[in-house]
């Protein structure tokens, strides 16, 4: 028989679970974090900084969104509103415009590369956020992040 051809009587063979060991599934069930991806988890650490500064500054804060991209994109020599390490961005204030809202964009690998760990990179969150706020509201990043 020429391969790639098959008997009309024999059922065609599955490639997939070809050992006998049943289809791969997740190692953790979805409710655990572990299960989450590490976007997902950043995306978490974000809203754990920001909910103690939205709960003290909310009615400055009602025209404001914050975003979470995972790199920045090729800048343009002399923007403001950018909070750099080195030359790499760790996040963005771009300011309203008259068809959308304020917004903070953080910049999630550069901050994950910059973290030595993971309460490191919840710090580093928290300070990049209130530092932008700060910026955003014309205050002193101390005077936003007491409380």
């Amino acid at each position: 028989m020429a391969r790639g051809t098959q008997r009309q009587d024999s059922p065609r063979r599955r490639n997939r679970d070809r050992h006998g060991r049943g289809l791969r599934g997740p190692l953790y069930p979805a409710t655990l974090p572990a299960a989450r991806s590490r976007a997902e988890r950043f995306d978490a650490l974000v809203i754990e900084a920001l909910e103690p500064i939205e709960t003290r500054w909310r009615t400055e804060l009602t025209q404001l969104d914050v975003a979470v991209d995972d790199v920045p994109e090729v800048q343009v020599e002399g923007e403001d509103g950018v909070v750099e390490d080195g030359n790499v961005p760790l996040a963005r204030l771009l300011p309203a415009g008259s068809d959308n809202r304020a917004r903070i964009v953080l910049y999630r690998r550069p901050l994950e590369a910059r973290a030595k760990d993971g309460a490191d990179l919840s710090d580093l969150v928290h300070d990049v956020l209130v530092e932008q706020i700060a910026n955003y509201l014309g205050l002193d990043p101390d005077v936003v992040d007491e409380g």
